[in-house]
């Protein structure tokens, strides 16, 4: 994929932030309606969208034409799962103890960059090693590009669990991890968890509720909190501001979160009925990540690819998601778009929409997901995820109309956020 230098940022930066800016557009995403409106002419003033006008209006002088007469422009995608700090590779096991936190860095300002060039203008991070935080604060000062960040810091498990930082490491190197690292075993250890995140400058919270696919550990689905510790969770982080997402593969564990207010259901792989009705009850939302599952299963299938205990685990659950999405949409689960990037290549976030329209969603209802319905989780609904006054000006483009072709959607041409264009083909 073609990086946009940095002298051409600058560039654009300054001639977008100097001038009023007309974008005319041959068909346009009505997120708010899921469905595409013939031509029109966005006006830009700033960071915003002051006007959105039909037909393409006569400009004046002293103003920025950009002419995608012949393009379909969406509001600016959000994906609401990814780990920006890293992704796959054979090595990334080892890469724990090679890796500094400026490696760690330098590499997730490249994929922010990446993920910004693939039409993605902000993203939830799930989860890393609280690079994630200082990214966040980089891309918002300027400092780099990339999608605007909504992260979870440091992800919060049991001893043993997910999102055990010490799991498969030999005997004397995996000592005894606590709240601080994100490993909680008491009502008491959950609070103080919640309380760091807080003081670390997290948005989010991120807990795993089960066992995963890709943790050092023999199951990918056993629940590993108990109803009192999510309890303590959710009352925490309402009490702080925060919404809870959380991990799940297996049924127990997913339903115990959900019955204690979790807002997201990140995977959902082994989801029953009785917990489909309850996240129906509670407007509790089902990121399932379908791009990660068919991804673990193929690799698991390389020699070498994973560890030897994680190989069954990708091989049963991962081939199940896309299924599970399916089912759950039929039923009427609340659906919003994710894609666990990171875990698969970045950049590629955009397949997430092809195998959600596989399995059963309307392409229209599939851009709703990841534009109007994802801004709503943010609690951003009156600056994301729609084209209309008022607005952030994050908007993409692609050569033909998703709803038509899909595919498109895979290769975005044209990408600004709050007004200002990284790339433009």
């Amino acid at each position: 994929m073609k990086k946009t230098p940095f002298y051409i940022f600058l560039l654009l930066s300054a001639w977008s932030w100097s001038q009023t800016t007309y974008l005319h557009c041959g068909q346009v995403f009505d997120s708010e309606k899921a469905k595409m409106l013939g031509p029109h002419t966005l006006v830009i003033e700033g960071e915003k969208i002051t006007e959105v006008k039909k037909g393409f209006i006569e400009t004046v002088e002293g103003t920025t034409v950009v002419d995608l007469k012949t393009k379909t422009v969406y509001p600016g995608f959000i994906d609401m799962h990814v780990h920006i700090e890293g992704e796959y590779s054979p090595d990334r096991y080892l890469k724990v103890f090679q890796n500094n936190p400026a490696d760690t860095a330098f590499e997730a300002a490249e994929i922010a960059n990446r993920t910004l060039m693939a039409g993605f203008t902000s993203v939830r991070d799930l989860g890393g090693s609280g690079v994630n935080i200082s990214l966040r604060n980089a891309i918002d000062k300027g400092l780099t590009s990339g999608p605007r960040i909504f992260t979870a810091g440091k992800a919060i498990g049991t001893t043993g669990g997910h999102a055990d930082p010490t799991n498969g490491f030999r005997a004397d190197l995996q000592g005894d991890p606590g709240p601080k690292e994100g490993v909680v075993n008491s009502v008491e250890d959950a609070r103080k968890a919640i309380r760091q995140r807080y003081k670390n400058g997290a948005d989010w919270i991120k807990i795993t509720a089960t066992g995963g696919v890709l943790s050092v550990a023999k199951s990918g689905q056993n629940p590993q909190f108990t109803n009192e510790e999510l309890a303590a969770i959710t009352q925490t982080a309402r009490d702080y501001g925060f919404q809870v997402a959380a991990h799940a593969h297996g049924d127990e564990g997913m339903y115990r979160a959900v019955a204690n207010g979790v807002k997201t259901i990140e995977h959902g792989t082994l989801i029953e009925e009785r917990t489909m009705k309850l996240m129906k009850e509670k407007e509790a939302y089902l990121v399932a990540t379908i791009s990660a599952g068919k991804f673990v299963a193929e690799q698991a299938k390389k020699p070498g690819a994973y560890p030897a205990i994680i190989v069954p685990k990708a091989i049963a659950i991962g081939a199940q998601i896309q299924r599970t999405f399916g089912k759950a949409y039929k039923f009427g689960v609340p659906i919003a778009f994710g894609t666990d990037a990171g875990v698969y290549p970045h950049g590629e976030n955009a397949k997430e929409f092809i195998y959600m329209n596989e399995a059963g969603m309307p392409v229209a209802e599939a851009l709703q997901s990841a534009t109007y319905v994802n801004a709503k989780i943010l609690e951003k609904e009156d600056q994301l995820g729609q084209i209309a006054p008022g607005f952030l000006a994050d908007l993409v483009a692609t050569d033909e109309n998703a709803l038509d072709n899909i595919n498109t959607l895979t290769n975005v041409t044209f990408v600004m956020k709050n007004g200002v264009v990284y790339k433009s083909e």
